[in-house]
């Protein structure tokens, strides 16, 4: 199904509303808008495999652009819209996008943009005016209401975050299907793994554009249940939004897991949750204190999983599983989880390697990287393939995530994986932020190095790192604990919450004799 199945049944039932100011898209809506700019479109010169890029902030139009590409057979490339004009018109660029639209809300962004892709033939704006881009309101006007008989499934051609480096275009196939034929490996999941239906309210309180708020609410439209989307994350105003609107579904990462548990108790007991029935998250690993206290506080009811923008494959736990099985992500319910050394030999349970997911053919390519594609695929099998995530299995096929091979920690030829450090700091009541990574050392190869935004209230300084090494003692191996804290104001972290380790670490090593933070 798709948002015109439900427009036909209940036209006026909400598709998305905006948490903040209540804005609300009905089906109707959603159906004659996206019918209308894919109709405008095909008028502009824009065909079947062309993209759209959207480059927007948290809005209702936004998946009125991506419906249009999905009913008409296009790539939908969705842009972040944190990155400075250069990155995001790269991306722009780099997908080949035909058309652009972008919202009024990004200002300056949105006339950079412009000005360095003149060669893009269509260039739209919503929400207001900006320079070098037509009116999308009276461009949609120019569309027709009226479905076409044909309408061809399109697909997403999202980037990677650009974590470890430039963002790469993450290629599918067209489905070669109509657009309200099934066929799609998201929503079944969804449904089977965690009951969303007709009936479901799903928060999504991170950015649009990202791989996983913008796919769970296209499931949430194919099943006609309501997207209640927050234009930025905040702790209390997603418990207000969950309690006002009715939530039944929502997904998190786990930083803001960890900025909810910090609100004081007078606050985080509030809000009615009694309508919540699943809390799911992803993106980074969670912290076992963190998940424990959340289930805690909200019942049984997290959903785990782990998967990637690339699609290789997926896993899944449940609160019941992961309690007897803390720490774990789950087991795979798309490919089949394998773990392989350097030399790409499959290993046994509890030994650590990298992370593939064996499909029936491949998955993905990156767009114009050959290289790179091979790359993420196992040396002997191509449909095997990694985004570079290291971890084990249990007896019983669960996995479990110990960081990533590119920030893994080589010291004293031992390998030391910050996120086990990062987890067990995170939940310090006098760390706000913490990341961990491995530096030059002439002795040891790599030293390991945590660098702390302290918490409101807290102190940085030496008293405070011999407090947060004291209470790592007690908690893991001596050998990783770090050699020393630093602090800093802010750690340069993506809106969907991954913390940017490339960019922590060039704080240090571009710059040797300066000081690279700032509260030491």
């Amino acid at each position: 199904m798709y948002p015109g199945t439900h427009a036909d049944a209940d036209p006026g039932r909400p598709a998305v509303i905006m948490a903040g100011s209540g804005e609300q898209l009905t089906y109707g809506e959603l159906d004659e808008r996206s019918t209308r700019l894919a109709d405008a479109l095909t008028g502009a010169g824009v065909g079947r495999g062309d993209t759209v890029a959207l480059l927007s902030d948290n809005s209702v139009r936004a998946y009125e652009v991506y419906w249009a590409a999905m009913r008409s057979g296009r790539y939908i490339a969705a842009v972040n819209s944190h990155l400075a004009p250069a990155e995001a018109a790269y991306i722009v660029s780099d997908s080949g996008a035909r058309a652009l639209v972008v919202s009024a809300a990004l200002g300056p962004l949105a006339r950079a943009v412009a000005e360095l892709l003149p060669d893009v033939p269509v260039k739209l704006v919503y929400g207001g005016e900006a320079d070098g881009y037509a009116g999308y309101d009276a461009f949609l006007a120019s569309g027709s209401p009226c479905r076409r008989a044909d309408q061809p499934c399109g697909a997403d051609l999202l980037y990677s975050s650009g974590t470890t480096g430039r963002p790469k275009g993450i290629q599918v196939d067209l489905p070669g299907r109509q657009v309200d034929e099934p066929g799609d490996a998201l929503t079944p999941v969804l449904r089977a793994r965690c009951g969303f239906g007709p009936d479901t309210v799903y928060l999504s309180p991170a950015p649009v554009y990202h791989a996983a708020p913008l796919r769970f609410g296209a499931a949430v439209h194919r099943l006609g249940g309501t997207v209640v989307m927050m234009q930025r994350f905040d702790a209390e105003a997603a418990l207000r939004a969950i309690e006002t609107h009715g939530v039944t579904h929502s997904q998190w990462v786990p930083t803001m897991f960890v900025r909810m548990l910090k609100l004081p108790d007078e606050v985080r007991s509030r809000y009615d949750l009694s309508s919540h029935r699943v809390a799911v998250h992803a993106a980074a690993p969670c912290p076992v204190e963190a998940k424990r206290a959340m289930i805690d506080w909200w019942g049984p009811v997290l959903v785990e999983y782990y998967a990637s923008t690339e699609g290789a494959g997926m896993t899944f736990i449940d609160s019941e599983q992961w309690l007897t099985r803390p720490g774990s992500v789950g087991r795979a319910v798309v490919g089949v989880t394998r773990i392989c050394d350097d030399e790409g030999t499959v290993l046994p349970p509890g030994e650590i390697g990298t992370v593939y997911f064996e499909r029936d053919e491949v998955p993905f390519t990156y767009r114009g990287d050959e290289a790179g594609t091979r790359a993420a695929q196992h040396p002997e099998h191509e449909t095997w393939t990694t985004t570079g995530d290291v971890g084990y299995l249990d007896d019983d096929g669960y996995l479990y995530l110990t960081g990533r091979a590119a920030f893994t920690i080589i010291s004293g030829g031992v390998n030391i994986y910050p996120q086990e450090i990062e987890d067990a700091l995170a939940l310090h009541p006098a760390v706000f932020d913490v990341g961990v990574i491995g530096l030059p050392d002439e002795e040891m190869g790599e030293a390991v190095k945590a660098v702390v935004q302290p918490a409101p209230g807290a102190t940085p300084g030496p008293e405070l790192e011999a407090e947060l090494l004291t209470y790592l003692r007690e908690r893991i191996a001596h050998y990783k604990v770090p050699r020393s804290v630093d602090f800093t104001a802010e750690l340069p972290r993506t809106p969907t919450g991954k913390l940017v380790k490339r960019r922590l670490k060039e704080r240090y090593l571009v710059e040797e004799k300066e000081e690279p933070c700032e509260m030491r």
